[in-house]
């Protein structure tokens, strides 16, 4: 009769153990900023709060998820639970398949992904040269954007304002910039700063692409420890 290795057995235990209480958090935080008023109201002093709930409510089913995932491989490993450390196995298999699935789509449809974000950056520029309340929160938020990351417009620069570009030029402006010539140009009368939001978010996007697809493959590898750890777990419980 073997004997299960108690290093596979307490190492299982104190991974999921903390993969646990992350998940806790993630739920905890993300069901108070749901429900709770202060919440509320912080999602709700910006007009996409939409968005915001749709993310909230993404929090919450990852933080089940890997609170249910780390629940059993805790207890399939105390107990020794042959059915636990199965359910744990599958999901975690998923999980992976999910995440190369995604990578590799990712590495596939790289182009029409920057092809969707120039579609939505032209849907958004239509805002620019519109006037109206419904259009100012957007106007205000882009005018902060331009200003902290010297940038101006989202496809062709200045000329992205319309008629509105006087009223909202003061943040596209070149200051206290030495090198003029290299990030800035001259439009209508003014200088402005030449690169425009839309490329500085897809450069931005594309210059953390190595970061992400670091993080992802230690993501991997950790998931796949976990795959081997239980599975043979599983074999020794199986054998004893």
């Amino acid at each position: 009769m073997a004997a299960v290795s108690g290093f596979i057995k307490y190492s299982m235990f104190i991974f999921n153990f903390i993969f646990w209480v992350c998940g806790c958090i993630i739920l905890g935080v993300s069901i108070y900023a749901r429900v709770s008023k202060h919440g509320q109201e912080i999602i709700n002093e910006d007009t996409s709060g939409v968005n915001v709930f749709a993310a909230v409510n993404l929090l919450i089913a990852v933080g089940t998820i890997i609170m249910v995932l780390g629940f059993l491989g805790c207890c399939g490993a105390m107990k020794e639970s042959r059915c636990m450390l199965l359910l744990f196995f599958i999901v975690l298999l998923l999980i992976a398949i999910l995440q190369i699935v995604a990578g590799i789509l990712g590495i596939v449809y790289k182009s029409k992904f920057e092809e969707s974000f120039k579609k939505n950056f032209q849907e958004q520029v239509k805002t620019l040269v519109q006037d109206g309340a419904d259009y100012e929160i957007f106007k205000n938020d882009l005018d902060k954007f331009q200003k902290e990351f010297k940038c101006c417009g989202l496809i062709d620069g200045a000329a992205d304002w319309g008629k509105n570009f006087d009223k909202y030029s003061a943040s596209c402006e070149c200051t206290n910039t030495t090198n003029t010539d290299d990030i800035c140009v001259r439009y209508m009368g003014k200088l402005v700063y030449k690169e425009t939001c839309g490329n500085y978010i897809i450069n931005f996007l594309k210059k953390n692409l190595i970061i992400v697809a670091g993080v992802a493959f230690g993501v991997t590898v950790i998931e796949i420890l976990g795959l081997v750890f239980s599975m043979v777990l599983y074999c020794q419980i199986g054998r004893k």
